[in-house]
Protein backbone atom coordinates (compact mmCIF):
# COMPACT_ATOMS: atom_id res chain seq x y z
CA UNK A 1 0.00 0.00 0.00
CA UNK A 2 1.61 3.58 -1.09
CA UNK A 3 2.11 5.73 1.97
CA UNK A 4 1.61 9.60 0.96
CA UNK A 5 2.83 12.68 3.46
CA UNK A 6 0.05 15.29 1.94
CA UNK A 7 2.00 17.98 4.01
CA UNK A 8 5.25 17.65 2.08
CA UNK A 9 2.95 16.95 -1.06
CA UNK A 10 1.49 20.69 -0.52
CA UNK A 11 4.65 22.22 0.59
CA UNK A 12 7.04 21.12 -2.24
CA UNK A 13 4.01 21.73 -4.85
CA UNK A 14 4.13 24.45 -7.32
CA UNK A 15 1.91 27.73 -7.00
CA UNK A 16 -1.41 26.91 -9.28
CA UNK A 17 -5.14 27.37 -9.33
CA UNK A 18 -5.79 25.59 -6.31
CA UNK A 19 -3.59 27.89 -4.43
CA UNK A 20 -4.70 30.91 -5.63
CA UNK A 21 -8.05 30.09 -4.88
CA UNK A 22 -7.01 29.47 -1.02
CA UNK A 23 -5.45 32.41 -1.36
CA UNK A 24 -8.61 34.51 -2.33
CA UNK A 25 -10.85 33.14 0.41
CA UNK A 26 -8.32 33.78 3.04
CA UNK A 27 -7.57 37.36 1.71
CA UNK A 28 -11.27 38.05 1.45
CA UNK A 29 -12.32 37.16 4.79
CA UNK A 30 -9.13 39.18 6.34
CA UNK A 31 -10.16 42.64 4.18
CA UNK A 32 -13.22 42.49 6.20
CA UNK A 33 -11.50 41.77 9.13
CA UNK A 34 -9.14 44.78 8.52
CA UNK A 35 -12.45 47.22 7.33
CA UNK A 36 -14.28 46.08 10.28
CA UNK A 37 -11.29 46.49 12.90
CA UNK A 38 -10.33 50.28 11.04
CA UNK A 39 -13.89 51.54 11.50
CA UNK A 40 -13.98 52.36 14.83
CA UNK A 41 -11.08 54.91 14.22
CA UNK A 42 -12.82 56.06 11.41
CA UNK A 43 -16.33 57.33 13.45
CA UNK A 44 -14.23 58.24 16.32
CA UNK A 45 -14.05 61.82 15.81
CA UNK A 46 -18.02 61.85 14.84
CA UNK A 47 -19.23 59.68 17.69
CA UNK A 48 -16.87 62.10 20.11
CA UNK A 49 -19.42 64.50 19.35
CA UNK A 50 -22.41 62.87 18.53
CA UNK A 51 -22.38 61.04 21.78
CA UNK A 52 -20.38 63.70 24.15
CA UNK A 53 -17.50 61.42 25.13
CA UNK A 54 -14.16 61.89 26.43
CA UNK A 55 -11.26 60.81 24.93
CA UNK A 56 -11.12 58.03 27.83
CA UNK A 57 -14.86 57.02 27.60
CA UNK A 58 -14.13 57.00 23.83
CA UNK A 59 -10.67 54.65 24.02
CA UNK A 60 -12.35 52.09 26.24
CA UNK A 61 -15.29 51.71 23.96
CA UNK A 62 -12.68 51.37 21.14
CA UNK A 63 -11.59 48.40 23.22
CA UNK A 64 -14.77 46.25 23.56
CA UNK A 65 -14.44 44.59 20.74
CA UNK A 66 -11.03 43.27 21.08
CA UNK A 67 -12.58 41.91 24.44
CA UNK A 68 -14.44 40.37 22.19
CA UNK A 69 -11.25 39.05 19.88
CA UNK A 70 -9.33 38.03 22.94
CA UNK A 71 -12.51 35.63 24.01
CA UNK A 72 -13.22 34.48 19.99
CA UNK A 73 -9.29 33.83 19.89
CA UNK A 74 -8.93 31.46 23.00
CA UNK A 75 -12.59 29.75 22.17
CA UNK A 76 -11.98 29.48 18.39
CA UNK A 77 -8.82 28.57 17.76
CA UNK A 78 -8.66 25.33 20.12
CA UNK A 79 -12.23 24.45 18.45
CA UNK A 80 -10.80 24.72 14.97
CA UNK A 81 -8.36 21.94 15.59
CA UNK A 82 -11.22 19.36 16.60
CA UNK A 83 -14.15 20.24 14.34
CA UNK A 84 -11.84 21.62 11.31
CA UNK A 85 -11.14 25.19 10.68
CA UNK A 86 -13.83 25.73 7.76
CA UNK A 87 -16.92 25.40 9.90
CA UNK A 88 -15.06 27.59 12.47
CA UNK A 89 -14.75 30.56 9.56
CA UNK A 90 -18.20 29.92 8.75
CA UNK A 91 -19.35 30.86 12.25
CA UNK A 92 -16.83 33.54 12.69
CA UNK A 93 -17.95 35.60 9.41
CA UNK A 94 -21.70 35.05 10.00
CA UNK A 95 -21.08 36.58 13.71
CA UNK A 96 -19.17 39.88 12.51
CA UNK A 97 -21.00 40.06 9.52
CA UNK A 98 -24.33 40.62 11.60
CA UNK A 99 -22.81 41.92 14.69
CA UNK A 100 -21.27 44.72 12.50
CA UNK A 101 -24.44 45.37 10.03
CA UNK A 102 -26.71 46.00 13.57
CA UNK A 103 -24.44 48.72 14.82
CA UNK A 104 -25.77 51.01 12.34
CA UNK A 105 -28.73 50.70 14.28
CA UNK A 106 -27.31 51.39 17.67
CA UNK A 107 -28.92 54.20 19.35
CA UNK A 108 -26.50 54.71 22.24
CA UNK A 109 -22.83 53.71 23.44
CA UNK A 110 -24.27 50.54 25.55
CA UNK A 111 -25.63 49.04 22.63
CA UNK A 112 -22.77 49.96 20.30
CA UNK A 113 -20.63 48.36 22.84
CA UNK A 114 -22.18 45.25 23.13
CA UNK A 115 -22.56 44.59 19.20
CA UNK A 116 -18.76 45.32 19.03
CA UNK A 117 -18.46 42.69 21.61
CA UNK A 118 -20.08 40.35 19.47
CA UNK A 119 -18.21 41.26 16.49
CA UNK A 120 -15.26 40.80 18.20
CA UNK A 121 -15.96 37.12 18.89
CA UNK A 122 -16.06 36.34 15.04
CA UNK A 123 -13.00 38.52 14.31
CA UNK A 124 -10.80 37.18 17.05
CA UNK A 125 -11.61 33.33 16.06
CA UNK A 126 -11.48 34.11 12.04
CA UNK A 127 -7.97 35.77 11.94
CA UNK A 128 -5.98 32.16 13.74
CA UNK A 129 -8.17 29.89 11.75
CA UNK A 130 -7.77 31.81 8.32
CA UNK A 131 -3.64 32.13 8.95
CA UNK A 132 -3.33 28.57 9.45
CA UNK A 133 -5.42 27.90 6.55
CA UNK A 134 -3.25 29.37 4.29
CA UNK A 135 0.00 28.18 5.97
CA UNK A 136 -0.95 24.72 5.09
CA UNK A 137 -1.94 25.43 1.89
CA UNK A 138 1.25 27.30 0.84
CA UNK A 139 4.06 26.02 -1.00
CA UNK A 140 7.49 26.16 0.94
CA UNK A 141 9.24 28.40 -1.01
CA UNK A 142 7.03 31.50 -1.48
CA UNK A 143 5.19 30.71 2.53
CA UNK A 144 6.29 33.50 3.81
CA UNK A 145 5.59 35.93 0.94
CA UNK A 146 2.34 34.59 0.07
CA UNK A 147 0.84 34.45 3.78
CA UNK A 148 1.88 37.87 4.18
CA UNK A 149 0.26 39.38 1.14
CA UNK A 150 -3.05 37.55 2.06
CA UNK A 151 -2.31 39.13 5.67
CA UNK A 152 -2.03 42.17 3.26
CA UNK A 153 -6.04 41.77 3.13
CA UNK A 154 -6.39 43.69 6.47
CA UNK A 155 -4.47 46.93 5.31
CA UNK A 156 -6.72 46.86 2.39
CA UNK A 157 -10.14 46.72 4.55
CA UNK A 158 -8.53 49.28 6.40
CA UNK A 159 -8.24 51.56 3.60
CA UNK A 160 -11.56 50.97 2.33
CA UNK A 161 -12.27 52.03 5.78
CA UNK A 162 -10.73 55.47 5.19
CA UNK A 163 -11.96 55.71 1.69
CA UNK A 164 -15.45 55.45 2.59
CA UNK A 165 -15.07 57.74 5.67
CA UNK A 166 -13.53 60.20 3.47
CA UNK A 167 -15.99 60.06 0.53
CA UNK A 168 -19.43 58.32 2.35
CA UNK A 169 -19.34 59.11 5.80
CA UNK A 170 -20.12 62.93 4.99
CA UNK A 171 -23.05 62.26 2.94
CA UNK A 172 -24.79 59.22 4.15
CA UNK A 173 -23.86 59.35 8.16
CA UNK A 174 -21.52 57.00 9.96
CA UNK A 175 -24.48 54.29 10.06
CA UNK A 176 -23.83 53.74 6.31
CA UNK A 177 -20.12 52.31 6.68
CA UNK A 178 -21.21 49.88 9.22
CA UNK A 179 -23.85 48.16 6.74
CA UNK A 180 -21.01 47.57 4.38
CA UNK A 181 -19.33 44.30 6.97
CA UNK A 182 -22.51 42.39 6.11
CA UNK A 183 -21.08 41.60 2.65
CA UNK A 184 -19.19 38.79 3.78
CA UNK A 185 -22.74 37.26 4.62
CA UNK A 186 -23.99 37.76 1.24
CA UNK A 187 -20.67 35.79 -0.04
CA UNK A 188 -21.50 33.07 2.38
CA UNK A 189 -22.79 30.84 -0.03
CA UNK A 190 -19.66 30.56 -2.11
CA UNK A 191 -17.19 30.69 0.12
CA UNK A 192 -18.93 27.37 1.91
CA UNK A 193 -18.54 26.18 -1.84
CA UNK A 194 -15.32 26.62 -2.55
CA UNK A 195 -12.93 27.13 0.15
CA UNK A 196 -11.45 24.32 1.32
CA UNK A 197 -11.46 22.17 4.61
CA UNK A 198 -7.59 21.66 6.32
CA UNK A 199 -5.83 18.87 5.10
CA UNK A 200 -5.04 17.93 8.68
CA UNK A 201 -8.96 17.49 9.29
CA UNK A 202 -9.43 15.28 5.98
CA UNK A 203 -7.15 13.17 7.39
CA UNK A 204 -7.84 12.90 10.68
CA UNK A 205 -11.89 11.82 9.57
CA UNK A 206 -10.67 9.80 6.82
CA UNK A 207 -12.17 11.28 4.10
CA UNK A 208 -9.63 10.08 1.02
CA UNK A 209 -11.64 11.37 -1.59
CA UNK A 210 -11.55 15.43 -1.01
CA UNK A 211 -8.12 14.82 -0.30
CA UNK A 212 -6.96 12.95 -3.34
CA UNK A 213 -8.64 15.79 -5.11
CA UNK A 214 -6.87 18.33 -3.61
CA UNK A 215 -3.58 16.70 -4.20
CA UNK A 216 -3.90 15.81 -7.94
CA UNK A 217 -4.62 19.81 -8.27
CA UNK A 218 -1.70 20.43 -7.14
CA UNK A 219 0.33 17.74 -7.96
CA UNK A 220 -1.19 15.96 -10.97
CA UNK A 221 1.64 13.34 -11.60
CA UNK A 222 1.28 11.74 -7.95
CA UNK A 223 -2.11 9.90 -9.68
CA UNK A 224 -3.74 9.90 -5.57
CA UNK A 225 -5.59 7.53 -5.12
CA UNK A 226 -8.66 6.82 -2.36
CA UNK A 227 -6.68 3.55 -1.40
CA UNK A 228 -3.83 5.49 -0.51
CA UNK A 229 -2.62 5.35 3.03
CA UNK A 230 -2.72 8.44 4.73
CA UNK A 231 -1.16 8.00 8.38
CA UNK A 232 -4.33 8.06 9.81
CA UNK A 233 -3.30 6.72 12.81
CA UNK A 234 -0.67 8.92 13.97
CA UNK A 235 -2.51 12.23 13.07
CA UNK A 236 -4.47 10.77 15.45
CA UNK A 237 -2.18 9.86 17.99
CA UNK A 238 -1.13 13.74 17.80
CA UNK A 239 -4.37 15.42 18.09
CA UNK A 240 -5.17 13.53 21.27
CA UNK A 241 -5.28 15.71 24.18
CA UNK A 242 -5.44 19.35 24.94
CA UNK A 243 -3.71 21.42 22.10
CA UNK A 244 -2.91 24.10 24.73
CA UNK A 245 -1.17 22.05 26.79
CA UNK A 246 0.75 21.01 23.70
CA UNK A 247 1.98 24.42 23.38
CA UNK A 248 3.97 23.97 26.67
CA UNK A 249 5.56 20.29 26.21
CA UNK A 250 8.57 19.22 24.16
CA UNK A 251 10.83 22.55 25.30
CA UNK A 252 8.25 25.10 23.72
CA UNK A 253 6.91 26.48 26.75
CA UNK A 254 9.36 29.84 26.74
CA UNK A 255 9.18 30.08 22.91
CA UNK A 256 5.24 30.50 23.63
CA UNK A 257 5.48 32.95 26.20
CA UNK A 258 7.84 35.61 23.71
CA UNK A 259 5.78 34.72 21.30
CA UNK A 260 2.78 36.00 23.30
CA UNK A 261 5.56 39.00 24.83
CA UNK A 262 6.08 39.72 20.55
CA UNK A 263 2.35 39.69 19.44
CA UNK A 264 1.16 41.99 22.84
CA UNK A 265 3.91 44.40 21.71
CA UNK A 266 2.83 44.59 18.05
CA UNK A 267 -0.83 44.66 18.57
CA UNK A 268 -0.76 47.88 21.47
CA UNK A 269 0.94 49.65 18.57
CA UNK A 270 -1.61 48.44 15.82
CA UNK A 271 -4.92 48.78 17.47
CA UNK A 272 -3.26 52.36 19.23
CA UNK A 273 -2.78 53.70 15.86
CA UNK A 274 -5.80 52.31 13.82
CA UNK A 275 -7.76 53.96 16.74
CA UNK A 276 -6.50 57.14 17.11
CA UNK A 277 -4.53 58.22 14.26
CA UNK A 278 -7.30 60.17 12.54
CA UNK A 279 -8.12 62.14 16.16
CA UNK A 280 -4.46 62.79 17.08
CA UNK A 281 -3.53 64.97 13.40
CA UNK A 282 -6.96 66.59 13.93
CA UNK A 283 -5.86 67.58 17.29
CA UNK A 284 -2.46 68.71 15.81
CA UNK A 285 -4.38 70.89 13.21
CA UNK A 286 -4.94 68.73 10.34
CA UNK A 287 -8.93 68.78 8.16
CA UNK A 288 -10.76 65.26 8.83
CA UNK A 289 -10.29 64.41 5.19
CA UNK A 290 -6.66 64.71 5.32
CA UNK A 291 -6.54 62.79 8.70
CA UNK A 292 -7.73 59.98 7.62
CA UNK A 293 -5.56 59.83 4.69
CA UNK A 294 -2.51 59.50 7.13
CA UNK A 295 -4.87 56.09 8.02
CA UNK A 296 -4.73 55.70 4.14
CA UNK A 297 -0.81 55.97 4.70
CA UNK A 298 -0.32 53.98 7.52
CA UNK A 299 -2.16 51.01 5.82
CA UNK A 300 -0.30 51.60 2.66
CA UNK A 301 2.76 51.09 4.43
CA UNK A 302 1.75 48.03 6.09
CA UNK A 303 1.48 46.47 2.35
CA UNK A 304 4.20 47.39 1.64
CA UNK A 305 6.06 46.45 4.60
CA UNK A 306 4.67 42.62 4.45
CA UNK A 307 5.16 42.24 0.89
CA UNK A 308 8.82 43.30 1.06
CA UNK A 309 9.45 41.86 4.55
CA UNK A 310 7.81 38.36 2.93
CA UNK A 311 10.00 38.06 -0.23
CA UNK A 312 12.82 38.76 2.48
CA UNK A 313 11.73 36.09 5.06
CA UNK A 314 11.82 33.42 2.37
CA UNK A 315 15.50 34.75 1.06
CA UNK A 316 16.74 35.43 4.76
CA UNK A 317 14.65 33.71 7.25
CA UNK A 318 12.12 35.76 8.99
CA UNK A 319 13.40 35.64 12.42
CA UNK A 320 15.84 38.40 11.44
CA UNK A 321 13.78 39.79 9.39
CA UNK A 322 10.89 40.74 11.51
CA UNK A 323 13.75 41.52 14.30
CA UNK A 324 14.84 44.38 11.46
CA UNK A 325 11.66 45.59 10.83
CA UNK A 326 10.51 46.73 14.92
CA UNK A 327 14.11 47.99 14.76
CA UNK A 328 13.30 50.05 12.42
CA UNK A 329 9.54 50.92 13.69
CA UNK A 330 11.33 52.17 16.95
CA UNK A 331 13.80 54.67 14.82
CA UNK A 332 10.39 55.56 13.23
CA UNK A 333 8.97 56.71 15.93
CA UNK A 334 11.74 57.98 17.65
CA UNK A 335 12.00 60.43 14.34
CA UNK A 336 8.37 60.88 14.49
CA UNK A 337 9.40 62.47 17.63
CA UNK A 338 11.14 65.70 16.10
CA UNK A 339 8.88 68.22 14.43
CA UNK A 340 9.65 67.61 10.67
CA UNK A 341 7.66 69.04 7.77
CA UNK A 342 4.42 67.41 6.27
CA UNK A 343 6.45 64.78 3.89
CA UNK A 344 8.92 63.75 5.86
CA UNK A 345 5.52 63.00 8.48
CA UNK A 346 3.58 61.40 6.05
CA UNK A 347 6.95 58.92 4.76
CA UNK A 348 7.66 57.83 9.11
CA UNK A 349 3.55 56.98 9.27
CA UNK A 350 3.78 54.80 5.91
CA UNK A 351 7.61 53.07 7.50
CA UNK A 352 5.29 52.96 11.01
CA UNK A 353 2.58 51.10 9.07
CA UNK A 354 5.47 48.63 7.61
CA UNK A 355 6.86 47.99 11.02
CA UNK A 356 3.83 47.84 13.37
CA UNK A 357 0.94 46.19 10.95
CA UNK A 358 3.37 44.70 8.29
CA UNK A 359 5.68 43.12 11.13
CA UNK A 360 2.75 41.33 12.69
CA UNK A 361 1.66 40.15 8.56
CA UNK A 362 5.23 38.39 8.76
CA UNK A 363 5.20 37.30 12.70
CA UNK A 364 1.87 35.57 11.99
CA UNK A 365 3.13 32.81 9.49
CA UNK A 366 6.06 32.54 11.57
CA UNK A 367 4.42 31.97 14.86
CA UNK A 368 2.12 29.33 12.96
CA UNK A 369 4.90 27.26 11.81
CA UNK A 370 6.85 27.11 14.70
CA UNK A 371 4.33 24.93 15.79
CA UNK A 372 2.83 21.36 14.04
CA UNK A 373 0.31 21.17 12.19
CA UNK A 374 -2.60 19.25 14.70
CA UNK A 375 -2.31 22.43 16.72
CA UNK A 376 -1.83 25.16 14.24
CA UNK A 377 -4.48 27.16 15.21
CA UNK A 378 -4.22 26.97 18.86
CA UNK A 379 -1.11 28.05 18.74
CA UNK A 380 -1.49 31.53 16.30
CA UNK A 381 -4.87 31.57 18.37
CA UNK A 382 -3.47 31.75 21.71
CA UNK A 383 -0.81 33.94 20.37
CA UNK A 384 -2.71 36.39 19.47
CA UNK A 385 -5.19 36.09 22.24
CA UNK A 386 -2.75 37.32 24.98
CA UNK A 387 -1.96 39.81 22.35
CA UNK A 388 -5.35 41.18 22.11
CA UNK A 389 -4.24 42.09 25.78
CA UNK A 390 -1.49 44.61 23.85
CA UNK A 391 -4.59 45.34 21.62
CA UNK A 392 -7.19 46.38 24.53
CA UNK A 393 -4.92 48.73 26.26
CA UNK A 394 -3.36 50.21 22.94
CA UNK A 395 -7.17 52.36 22.40
CA UNK A 396 -7.01 53.04 26.40
CA UNK A 397 -3.51 54.26 26.33
CA UNK A 398 -3.71 56.68 22.93
CA UNK A 399 -7.54 57.82 24.95
CA UNK A 400 -5.27 58.65 27.84
CA UNK A 401 -3.08 60.27 25.99
CA UNK A 402 -5.36 62.46 23.76
CA UNK A 403 -6.51 63.22 27.18
CA UNK A 404 -3.15 65.08 28.11
CA UNK A 405 -3.61 67.20 25.39
CA UNK A 406 0.66 66.32 24.79
CA UNK A 407 2.49 67.37 21.80
CA UNK A 408 1.75 65.44 18.80
CA UNK A 409 5.31 64.21 18.38
CA UNK A 410 5.60 63.57 21.86
CA UNK A 411 2.53 61.00 21.57
CA UNK A 412 4.83 58.97 19.01
CA UNK A 413 7.58 58.32 21.24
CA UNK A 414 5.40 56.43 23.24
CA UNK A 415 5.33 54.01 20.43
CA UNK A 416 8.87 53.25 20.08
CA UNK A 417 9.08 51.34 23.06
CA UNK A 418 6.84 48.22 22.98
CA UNK A 419 9.10 47.81 19.33
CA UNK A 420 12.10 47.32 21.24
CA UNK A 421 10.35 45.07 23.37
CA UNK A 422 9.28 43.05 20.82
CA UNK A 423 12.22 42.77 18.99
CA UNK A 424 14.04 41.53 22.15
CA UNK A 425 11.49 38.69 22.57
CA UNK A 426 11.76 37.41 18.95
CA UNK A 427 15.90 37.46 19.41
CA UNK A 428 15.38 34.31 22.31
CA UNK A 429 12.78 32.24 20.38
CA UNK A 430 14.74 28.95 20.24
CA UNK A 431 13.89 27.81 17.10
CA UNK A 432 15.31 24.42 17.30
CA UNK A 433 12.17 23.23 19.13
CA UNK A 434 10.33 24.25 16.52
CA UNK A 435 8.56 21.91 13.73
CA UNK A 436 9.35 24.15 10.96
CA UNK A 437 8.91 22.16 7.54
CA UNK A 438 11.90 23.49 6.06
CA UNK A 439 13.55 21.30 8.26
CA UNK A 440 12.12 18.28 7.20
CA UNK A 441 12.82 18.95 3.49
CA UNK A 442 15.97 20.07 3.60
CA UNK A 443 17.26 16.90 5.59
CA UNK A 444 15.20 14.95 3.20
CA UNK A 445 12.99 13.19 6.28
CA UNK A 446 10.20 13.51 3.92
CA UNK A 447 9.32 12.32 0.79
CA UNK A 448 6.19 11.98 -1.04
CA UNK A 449 5.48 8.81 -0.79
CA UNK A 450 6.90 5.66 0.68
CA UNK A 451 5.85 2.21 -0.34
CA UNK A 452 5.02 -0.18 3.17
Amino acid sequence: MRSVHAQTVMATSKFSKFHLGVFFWCAFSIIFDGYDLNLYGVVLPVLMQEWNLTPVQAGAMGSYALLGMMAGAFVFAPLADKIGRKKVLIICITLFSIATALVAFSPNPTIFSLLRIVAGLGLGGLMPNVIALMTEYSPKKIRSILVAAMYSGYAIGGIMAALFGMYVMPVLGWQSIFWVGAIPLLVLPWFIKHCPESMSFYILKKQNKELCRILNQVDPAGQYKETDEFHFEAEKEKAKGSPVKKLFEEKRARSTFLFWLSTFCCLIMVYGLNTWLPKLMMQAGYPMGSSLSFMLTLNLGSIAGSLIGGWLSDKLGAKKVIIAFYLIGALCFVLLGFKSSTLLLYLFVGVGGACTIGTQNLANPYITEYYPKEMRSTGIGWSLGIGRIGAILGPTLGGFLLSLSLPLQSNFLVFAIPCLLGAVALTFIQEKYGSFDSKKIETNEWSKESVI
